[in-house]
């Protein structure tokens, strides 16, 4: 048959039965429409136009498109590229990017048919396309933005004059978006090379069973498959982990499956069809065994143990049996708080397990022995240490990879390298190593390149997904409404494997008090372990189910005092000089009445209004080293590199690299070209891309990295320095580890902390209307990717608190579609205002703090505090269901 495609006609022989997505990728090589939900219909990722409808490619057949014309962002007229790429850019429409070219397709069907459109029309145009990172305001925002650079109301701007918006406070474009916004810029799983192989993991089928025998004779005649591999072909550990080795890369024969995505074999085959046909002629006998899926029985005596050869212990003392961790924060005399407690509000909230929904499911390229040019138009790899492995990784530590996975393959480090691809959004679902191991596996053993991609179902069984807590909250005050105690008993589902679960039950601990003064407290938080999906990071990182719970107490208690619900908070909340719930004093920095000020009046002024107050922790802190390198290597007069260990994942990291450098040298990235890049061959070991902190440290370590080269900046020209390398490091090493106690020492769990006040208004008929986020950045670096993180942060919020659930039984998932996930669409996302506070941080670079989780933290029980003032219907439970009491039980 034949079509039309970009232009051009194609004579068509093949399969009519493959998706016309399959085709564009697989076979013509056009890799701007991208693969999220693998046929399932829902993230429009894969969004082309078929005869100038905007179509979804997953779901369309070949045979289908006979006659058809087919544009994807590549066809699109270099003009519309070229409005598109700009306003996107300019207007912050572009994140993590993956989502982008189905957007932007979307929105040139609606141009074509409509030229003036309005909000409303760009909103309906664009709702079959998720994005996860922007709160979608953005979007709309750079698609009206572009209809008036078409129609000659707006100019277009040139890319140099954007450019020039380099200082802090600018809003400079975001790095290396202009291409990304097409699809042109390559993520992982639009990367291939010569004799690349295709890899696909055979999961375990059960949560918890013996496995007796793994048979896969059959599978291994399938043509095509050149081998599988099983846990006896590990070269290295079988056993890796962020922080508890508990994690199996394979189960072996004779072990126990702990949870529905560990991997039992690896299939390598010269295709993805092939390798996945194989799969399923792989046999494996098991002794099924039931599993242990409540944490209240898990802790019980005669429960079985998930994990009873593993030294978990040595992470805690308390962590013995089922139990993972143990998190105890006390503080003054609970008693006596409770005596001098005129009212008290005692509740139990229990918050919901998440997916993370990241649009780009995992994928990972290993190359062995890459030659010593090995060039894929992302870095120039040159082999000067003679590398056994080249890995390209989407995960948010290249050298937390590098380090796993040498162990698994038995190498030194130094034969190790990982080049950090920018990913596809993340939100702490890709910290932990999945397929990155696979994929280096299969590729040492068999010699040649080896792909491995989870489809979206393998995505959503396998990855650690946000804990599942109770929490049980006894909050009390005075008369005149001062907060007097806190006793809480907080528990957490981690499910399989570790993962950073300890951790992410330390800040629920560490926040429980939210930003506020409360001179007793006794905080007890567990993480358990069981044969559920593994919990670990995920934005917000435990302080936001610790903020459902205290902020829905302090409403309680308000309510009972008859107490003013904004006075109350005000009145209580933390400033400088003042105690955290840990014991760490506040130096400076706190901006937690600031933010509430800001939304004072609106707050008198609506009808019904929820209020709530977060804070959220910069860095990893806890007695733990947060480190920031950098390296600044002057290629010639127009060209520097700027090289550092930060995962760039839609939150614009390298952006902010460039706006400090341009900040202290007073470097024009107009005239100069500035790189940044991640890749362990440049040695700059930091850790992984969590807890706010890449914003602060990258500051911390440019600032010092300048200061060298301003100084031979007086003498010399850029021509005169080429050559030269400048390298700092910003390492904060005082932090102190939770229950920390020395007298004449002080206590300081972070060296850094951001704030936020968020207002959720509704309409008369209970619908929201407005969410008002009131939000202290420190200093503002960027005010677009400012105002883009905080938007996409509410998004997440309201999807937690209102629609969003991966529920389990049984240590099954009850549903693994990606549409049944409750991630709110574009048409269904109310309006939200951002209002930039800036109280500097005595530990951040200028002033600024970490922006990436706080806008989350306070959203759920703003919402569930503003559906009380309507209804007066008290809810324990996320997510909320609005007509519906949840017990207090």
């Amino acid at each position: 048959m034949k079509f039309t495609l970009n232009g051009n006609q194609v004579d068509y022989n093949d399969d009519l039965n493959i998706s016309l997505l399959k085709y564009l990728r697989n076979i013509a090589g056009i890799t701007t429409p991208k693969e999220g939900c693998s046929g399932q219909a829902y993230c429009g990722s894969c969004t082309v136009l078929v005869d100038d409808k905007p179509t979804l490619s997953c779901v369309t057949q070949m045979k289908k498109i006979e006659g058809k014309v087919i544009v994807t962002t590549d066809g699109l007229d270099q003009k519309l590229q070229e409005i598109f790429s700009i306003a996107f850019v300019e207007k912050g429409g572009i994140q993590c990017g993956f989502c982008t070219p189905g957007i932007v397709m979307s929105a040139a069907a609606l141009l074509k048919k409509n030229p003036h459109p309005t909000r409303e029309d760009a909103i309906n145009a664009i709702n079959r396309n998720l994005c996860r990172c922007t709160g979608y305001h953005k979007i709309i925002d750079s698609i009206i933005y572009a209809s008036e650079i078409i129609q000659g109301k707006a100019q277009l701007p040139s890319k140099k004059s954007l450019f020039q918006k380099s200082k802090l406070g600018e809003s400079q474009p975001k790095y290396d978006s202009y291409k990304t916004v097409l699809g042109m810029r390559p993520f992982v799983c639009d990367m291939f090379v010569p004799n690349m192989h295709f890899a696909a993991l055979k999961l375990s089928d059960h949560p918890r069973a013996k496995v007796l025998k793994i048979d896969y004779d059959e599978a291994l005649q399938v043509v095509g498959v050149k081998k599988i591999i099983t846990a006896k072909d590990i070269p290295g550990k079988q056993y890796i982990g962020l922080i508890v080795r508990d994690w199996p890369v394979l189960i072996s024969e004779g072990q126990e499956t702990h949870y529905l995505g560990d991997a039992l074999a690896i299939v390598v085959a010269t295709s993805e069809e092939i390798a996945r046909s194989a799969l399923v002629k792989i046999k494996v006998q098991y002794e099924v065994l039931d599993p242990v899926v409540d944490v209240d029985l898990a802790q019980k005596a005669d429960s079985p143990i998930v994990h009873p050869k593993i030294p978990h212990a040595s992470y805690s003392a308390k962590s013995v049996g089922n139990i993972l961790s143990v998190c105890h924060v006390e503080r003054g005399n609970i008693n006596e708080g409770k005596k001098n407690s005129a009212f008290i509000a005692e509740g139990t909230y229990h918050t919901q397990r998440i997916e993370h929904a990241f649009l780009e499911p995992e994928c990972a390229l290993a190359i062995p022995n890459p030659p010593s040019d090995y060039d894929h138009n992302l870095a120039l790899a040159t082999n000067k240490n003679q590398y056994e492995l080249l890995l390209y990784s989407q995960g948010q530590g290249a050298y937390e990879d590098r380090k796993q996975v040498a162990e698994i393959l038995n190498l030194p480090l130094e034969k190790v390298r990982v080049i950090q691809v920018a990913n596809g959004g993340g939100f702490g679902g890709k910290e932990d190593l999945t397929v990155q191991g696979h994929a280096s596996l299969a590729a040492h053993l068999l010699k040649v390149p080896v792909k491995v991609t989870l489809t979206r179902e393998e995505s959503m069984l396998v990855h650690p997904k946000r804990h599942p807590m109770r929490l049980k909250f006894k909050v009390g005050c005075d008369k005149k409404g001062m907060l007097t105690f806190l006793e809480a008993d907080i528990v957490g589902d981690s499910g399989a494997y570790a993962s950073v679960g300890m951790k992410v039950l330390e800040r629920a601990a560490g926040h429980a008090a939210g930003p506020y003064v409360i001179p007793n407290v006794d905080v007890v938080a567990k993480a358990i372990y069981t044969n559920n999906v593994p919990c670990g990071a995920m934005r917000g990182f435990g302080a936001n189910q610790a903020a459902f719970a205290i902020e829905s107490s302090i409403d309680e208690l308000c309510e009972e005092g008859g107490f003013d619900r904004w006075q109350f908070r005000y009145n209580n909340s933390l400033t400088d000089g003042d105690t955290f719930v840990t014991g760490q004093v506040l130096e400076g920095g706190v901006g937690v009445r600031q933010s509430l000020l800001a939304l004072k009046d609106l707050f008198y002024k609506s009808k019904y209004a929820g209020l709530a107050c977060g804070i959220k922790n910069c860095g990893v802190g806890n007695g733990m080293a947060d480190i920031g390198r950098i390296k600044i290597e002057i290629k010639s007069a127009d060209h520097i590199i700027i090289k550092h260990g930060w995962s760039e994942m839609g939150q614009g990291v390298h952006t902010m690299a460039i706006q400090f450098f341009s900040e202290e040298t007073n470097i024009d990235p107009a005239k100069v070209s500035i790189e940044v890049r991640v890749d362990t061959d440049d040695d700059i070991v930091t850790g992984m891309t969590t807890s706010s902190r890449a914003t602060s440290l990258i500051g911390h370590a440019i600032i010092e990295a300048s200061k060298k080269l301003k100084e031979d900046l007086k003498s010399k020209s850029l021509s005169e320095l080429v050559g030269q390398t400048y390298f700092a490091e910003w390492i904060c090493n005082w932090t102190t580890k939770p229950g920390y106690e020395k007298p004449g020492e002080k206590i300081v769990t972070h060296y850094s902390y951001s704030y936020s006040a968020q207002l959720v208004t509704l309409k008369d008929d209970g619908e929201i209307d407005t969410i008002y986020v009131a939000q202290d950045a420190g200093k503002i670096v960027n005010k677009t990717l400012f105002e883009g993180q905080i938007e996409g942060a509410v998004h997440m919020g309201l999807g937690y608190a209102l629609t969003e659930d991966f529920p389990y039984k049984d240590g099954r998932p009850v549903v693994t579609k990606f549409n049944k996930c409750g991630i709110i669409p574009a048409k269904k996302t109310p309006d939200v205002k951002v209002i930039g506070i800036e109280v500097s941080d005595p530990h951040g670079p200028h002033g600024a703090k970490g922006v990436g989780e706080i806008g989350l933290v306070p959203t759920a029980a703003a919402v569930a505090n503003a559906f009380y003032q309507f209804d007066k219907i008290k809810r324990y439970s996320l997510p909320l269901k609005k007509n519906d009491k949840t017990e207090n039980n």
